[in-house]
Parts: structure tokens; C-alpha cells; sequence
């Protein structure tokens, strides 16, 4: 039987909470609620949903809560670990009702949502009980309640407006901001088309630009052909050459065209240049812009390059070093230092002296099984990649490559295996 202590609780203050296993076996964090609509009654909770392992999320039915409080949930019961898939007349509370406008009944204006509590009842069912909101502008010139004043309201008090009037995302964003690029686009993929692109549009050009290279092509396509073109610019600047590049080759050929119009002039070089290779070449692989320095540049200067935040770890992992110009295609290519070596000599030691000239570079025409080959057969996390002139124009990563070689729908693969006391829905 479902704990009826307290049987008062707000949906925000669930978020992140640990779900466990009647002997204290962690499930995973919950991340939503699941309410079923019922017309102009309340809406009746129907389950959770928890990020389990894996990264991957699944439902829990309420049937299978036995606690739920402001500090942990706790469930019970066998149930198969499927990845959690909204049906129809399901919503999602964090997703889909926080920051929805509603107006108040009694004609005093409209209010945004911040919160929903829901209530046990009797039946030992949950239903949405109340609504924190926050009141937008006022409808009566009587009314003494201030723009931005906050309260708790029935249900009942709130009129719902139609599902297709345009949501902000400010408390969505709010509590999935410390979320990785990776996890918040898979939140994103729950999501409805409509949501998904409510929720992006509110997003800063660089946050925007880290979630969609993590996203399947497809909801790429989708979300930049959503903004305006002078945004879809902007955010592409923000993306990884070799990211945007791919993108881009997603769209008809016009469009990609007015997009590169409006980058920045060396942003979309670089992007032109890598469309120019086949996509399953190192240069269709590469990105542009890796770790360069020249021979005389000293082990301190080549560390502090490396400890730049937006560098990904492959990248970090080589130093390739060229004569001038620095920027790909440089001049003649010299060879890699790698980050181990940089570690083990003093910080004036010049990185001319520590080159690794046994490790050949790849021709950027190079196919991608001979990248993926060298990769393997090395231990490395990048390579360089040359032109014909023998000039540096890039590197390829490990991750780039496993993007290229995994399936198309990789980052939604359900795994059926069932894993300990997690299932399926059930109703």
C-alpha cells in the first residue's frame, strides 16, 4: 500500500530525488511525472519517470510506489527496463505543464505555472491537486493582485488554454541546467515536436549549439530550420566545424547555402572546406581547428592550450606541431607531441624536440575503415590528417569516427534485457 504520509507533494521538489528498492537499492533519479488528462477534472497521476543507468529513462507506474516524500520515492515490484515512450493522452509535468499560461477562472487575468503539487486521495490514486503560478498581467482594473506576485491555486481555478500556443521553457531550463550536452538532448528526444522546439528556442546560441551535436540528424534538421536564419547562423558558428559541416550537408543545398552567407566569413571557410570531402573520409571526419603549434613553442605553452575548457578530450590528448602558418592548412607538417610526453619533460623544453615522427598522418581522401584501423592499432584518441602537399588540415577523433560507424538511431538503441526490479508500464 502506497505510504498516505504526506499525501501533499510539489513536482519540482521530486526532481533529482533517488528512487530505491524496499531494501535500499538505488533505482535511479527521478526526472517526471506522468499525468493522464481527464478533460475539466483534475488530471490523474499515472507514473514517474526515472533515469536509471545508462542514461536511459523508464516509467514506473504509481501502483508500483510504495513512499513518496520530499526527500526520496521509494518502489516495488518486477517491471522490464524499457525505454519510457509517451503515449497519447499522456503529459509530462516538468516538460509540458511548467511554464504553461493558464487564466484564472475568476477573470482576475492569466498566471504561468511554476510548480504542480499532487494529492493522494482516499483510493490511494494521485491526482493533480494544486498550481503554483506566478500572475502575468491583470484582466481587472480591480483586482489588487501585483504582476509577478506568486500563489497556490485549485485546479479547478485555472483555465487551461489550447496545447498549441506557444510555451516558455524558464523553469524547464531552470532545472535541467546543470544537465550535460548529452543528457539534455536526450531529454529533448522525449519531448513532442512542439516542445522540443520551445524548449531549443530558449536555449543561449552556445548551449543551443553543445545539445543539437548531440542530437540524431533528423531533430537537428528540425530545430535549426525552426530558427531564424540569422539565429541558425549564430548557433552554427557556435558548433564544431566538422558538426556543422554535417548538418549542413542535412540541408537542401540553398538553404545551406544562405546560412554560410551569413557566418562569420573564417567559421564558414572552414565549414566549406569540409564539405568538399565524401563523408566517409578523414576529411569528411576531420575538424579544422585542433591544437596547433610550431617546433620552437615550449612544453608550458603547449599544456596551457590543452587545459582550455571547450577542448574535447580526444582533442587534447596531441599537440600537432607544423611550421607557419598555424591555422589548417598550415605549412609543412612535423609531426604529434602527446599529452604524456608533455608531462614527463620541463616546461622550457621545446616541443621540436619531443615530436613523435614515427606516427605516419592520414591523407585526408583516406577511408573512414583506415582511420578506424590506424586508431585501433595505435591507442590513439586523434590523428592527424594531411593534404597532398603534405600540410596539416585537420584531425580525426575516436568519437567522430564511432559517430560515423555506429547505427543512425544509436543514441535511442532500447536495450529490452530486463535489469533488476525496473519494467514495463503497465495499463
Amino acid at each position: 500500500m502506497v505510504s498516505t504520509n504526506p499525501t501533499r507533494v510539489f513536482v519540482a521538489r521530486l526532481l533529482g530525488l533517488d528512487v530505491f528498492d524496499p531494501l535500499g537499492d538505488r533505482l535511479g533519479r527521478l526526472r517526471d511525472v506522468v499525468v493522464l488528462s481527464r478533460g475539466v477534472r483534475a488530471p490523474h497521476v499515472v507514473g514517474i519517470v526515472v533515469e536509471v543507468p545508462g542514461k536511459k529513462r523508464v516509467f514506473v507506474p504509481m501502483t508500483r510506489i510504495t513512499s513518496i516524500d520530499q526527500t526520496q520515492v521509494i518502489c516495488t515490484g518486477l517491471v522490464n527496463l524499457r525505454r519510457f515512450q509517451q503515449r497519447g493522452a499522456e503529459t509530462l509535468v516538468v516538460a509540458e505543464m511548467f511554464d504553461r499560461r493558464v487564466t484564472l477562472a475568476d477573470g482576475s487575468g492569466d498566471a504561468t505555472i511554476e510548480d504542480i503539487a499532487i494529492d493522494q486521495h482516499r483510493s490511494k490514486d494521485w491526482f493533480v491537486s494544486k498550481l503554483f503560478v506566478r500572475r502575468g498581467h491583470s484582466m481587472s482594473p480591480l483586482s489588487r493582485l501585483r504582476r509577478n506576485e506568486t500563489m497556490i491555486i485549485d485546479w479547478s481555478e485555472a483555465l487551461q488554454g489550447p496545447r498549441t500556443e506557444p510555451q516558455a521553457a524558464t523553469q524547464f531550463l531552470a532545472t535541467h541546467e546543470d544537465l550535460k550536452p548529452a543528457d539534455f538532448a536526450e531529454a529533448l528526444q522525449e519531448m513532442s515536436d512542439k516542445r522540443r522546439l520551445e524548449v531549443a528556442s530558449e536555449l543561449q546560441d552556445e548551449r543551443l549549439a553543445d545539445v543539437l551535436q548531440e542530437l540524431p540528424e533528423d531533430d537537428q534538421v528540425e530545430i535549426l530550420s525552426a530558427l531564424d536564419v540569422e539565429r541558425a547562423a549564430d548557433v552554427l558558428e557556435e558548433m564544431d566545424p566538422d558538426d556543422a559541416a554535417d548538418l549542413l550537408a542535412e540541408l537542401p543545398s540553398a538553404q545551406a547555402e544562405e546560412l554560410l552567407q551569413l557566418m562569420e566569413p573564417d567559421e564558414a571557410e572552414d565549414v566549406r572546406r569540409l564539405l568538399e570531402y565524401d563523408e566517409d573520409t578523414a576529411g569528411g571526419l576531420m575538424t579544422p581547428v585542433p591544437v596547433i603549434l610550431p617546433p620552437e613553442a615550449t612544453v608550458a605553452e603547449a599544456l596551457a592550450h590543452v587545459r582550455r575548457e571547450e577542448l574535447s578530450p580526444a582533442l587534447a590528448s596531441s599537440i600537432f606541431i607544423a611550421r607557419p602558418p598555424l591555422e589548417t592548412p598550415t605549412g609543412r607538417f612535423l609531426g604529434v607531441v602527446h599529452l604524456q610526453q608533455l608531462l614527463r619533460y620541463p616546461p622550457p623544453e621545446a616541443l621540436g624536440n619531443l615530436v613523435d615522427k614515427n606516427l605516419e598522418p592520414m591523407s585526408d581522401h583516406a577511408h573512414i575503415s583506415d582511420v578506424a584501423r590506424a586508431l585501433a592499432t595505435y591507442n590513439l584518441n586523434s590523428l592527424p590528417v594531411v593534404d597532398d602537399a603534405g600540410r596539416l588540415v585537420g584531425a580525426v577523433t575516436v568519437d567522430d569516427v564511432l559517430d560515423h560507424l555506429l547505427p543512425d538511431d544509436w543514441r535511442v538503441h532500447e536495450d529490452n534485457a530486463p535489469v533488476k526490479k525496473l519494467g514495463g508500464r503497465i495499463g
